[in-house]
């Protein structure tokens, strides 16, 4: 209960902190989101043949400005709520990557351009008002989710973050130099500053250290970048500049101000786009139930009210249609900000307040946003394994929450074994419908958050002896 207030005003959600505390305790949120928070638009953007060195380069950047003008936007919704929408919870709101996988099937679909792009932002607006919807219904539906159904899809989601955390490590799956001495160095000295910190010291140190191993990170990068070869030649015999480098151009090249375009491309409504997508707003709704279950568990010891889960679904779902008039994907809450909670305990809401504002002070300020999007891969990576693996914790702990019987001990397994085993390994679904693949293939959240509610539902409860 209030064991928390003894520990400092950062790990109290209402307390009062001083900014000088507040603003690097919520700059480690956005440098934990930013790259991601983009990545999405930039996929998306690609597949609809929007991207750099096409006519739409423009929009393209337009629309990264507005992703994170949205994200800052949509997180304050949710910190502090507008009558029911907000479950004023530490969470922090972000462009869904789980959404990449439908958005590109309908690109796909739909020949790609503009038009396309339009359907999937159409899509997204009513699909965000459905999401919304079911917020409104998620009370009655709680009974649903119990510790051991809520702590098996945040166990997944940690999971399902863990490769992406290793994969950033080793500079990013699309690096040439991926896996590199380099990169693994990079990402092993922010992870040892982080931890070192974290541990070795106490106060504001301590709190912050996932700040100051990104920033020991920077300046090692820079310092590699002076003493070590910065490029490097493929098998094709083609140079190409290594992941770690930063690209300091792009922060010159970068305006200081501009302001972001309201409906920047025109929606689409078109059945093909809408079906898929309203269907991925139903998964949307059970992960931000799992996240909003870890980040309460991992970080407040205790489990979220039927208001906050209500409220937080109902945000994700307006801010994602919200996100669309912007011409930006679904906005839902962040898993990796689950995990810097739960890492740190670090729940105070002025803390998240800072960094909101600093995304939309992004939105506004393109070259405050471009010296955040040179962080190289290693350098998040070096954070993100730790942060991750925190979620997993946060979904153990939910599921022994009560003691473990040989019901939930069945959950538990069938949803990680079956569920989250056939989703993370999508070959497997190859022979079955396009949309089942969709749906139930990739991070393998969905299907164990199926299996485990299923299995809740039909498993007789066990009678206390």
């Amino acid at each position: 209960m209030n064991q928390n207030e003894n520990k400092g005003a950062e790990y109290d959600f209402y307390a009062k902190l001083p900014l000088k505390k507040a603003i690097p305790l919520g700059m480690q949120h956005v440098l934990a989101m930013f790259v991601g928070n983009l990545t999405p638009i930039l996929l998306i953007t690609g597949a609809c043949g929007l991207g750099a060195g096409t006519e739409f380069a423009d929009l393209q950047i337009a629309l990264l400005q507005n992703a994170m003008l949205i994200a800052g936007v949509v997180t304050l919704i949710q910190l502090f709520s507008i009558g029911p929408v907000g479950g004023k919870v530490p969470i922090i709101m972000g462009t869904s990557s789980g959404f990449i996988g439908v958005c590109n099937s309908v690109s796909a679909v739909m020949g790609g351009g503009i038009l396309a792009y339009g359907a999937i932002m159409g899509a997204s607006l009513i699909g965000g008002l459905f999401e919304g919807v079911l917020g409104f219904m998620l009370k009655p539906l709680r009974r649903f989710f119990p510790p051991v159904v809520t702590g098996a899809v945040v166990l997944s989601i940690g999971l399902s973050l863990i490769s992406v955390g290793v994969n950033s490590f080793g500079g990013g799956n699309n690096a040439k130099d991926f896996g590199s001495l380099e990169n693994l160095l990079l990402g092993a000295i922010v992870l040892i500053v982080i931890v070192a910190l974290k541990h070795g010291t106490k106060g504001m140190t301590s709190a912050s250290s996932i700040l100051i191993g990104i920033i020991v990170g920077y300046i090692v990068a820079a310092i590699m970048g002076m003493v070590l070869p910065t490029t490097g030649v493929d098998a094709e015999g083609v140079e190409y500049t290594k992941a770690w480098v930063l690209n300091w151009q792009k922060v010159a090249d970068a305006s200081w101000f501009a302001i972001p375009a309201i409906m920047p491309v025109k929606l689409v409504f078109d059945v093909r786009a809408i079906v898929p997508i309203m269907i991925m707003f139903v998964v949307t709704a059970v992960e931000t139930v799992g996240d909003i279950s870890g980040v309460m568990v991992g970080g407040m010891d205790r489990e979220a009210t039927d208001t906050e889960l209500a409220g937080g679904v109902i945000c994700d779902g307006l801010g994602s249609s919200l996100a669309s008039l912007f011409g930006v994907l679904p906005n839902t809450s962040f898993s990796q900000n689950v995990g810097l909670v739960t890492m740190t305990k670090i729940v105070n809401r002025f803390a998240l307040t800072t960094g909101a504002v600093f995304l939309i002070l992004c939105g506004l300020f393109p070259k405050l946003a471009a010296l955040i999007s040179i962080m190289p891969q290693s350098v998040l990576g070096g954070a993100a394994v730790m942060m991750f693996s925190s979620i997993v914790v946060s979904g153990i702990q939910l599921i022994t929450k009560e003691p473990m019987t040989t019901r939930s001990i069945t959950i538990v397994s069938v949803a990680l074994g079956l569920g989250y085993g056939l989703g993370a390994n999508g070959g497997v679904l190859s022979g079955l419908p396009q949309f089942v693949q969709l749906i139930f293939g990739g991070s393998g959240i969905v299907p164990a958050a199926i299996v485990a509610i299923v299995l809740n539902i039909v498993l007789p409860k066990e009678k206390n002896a």
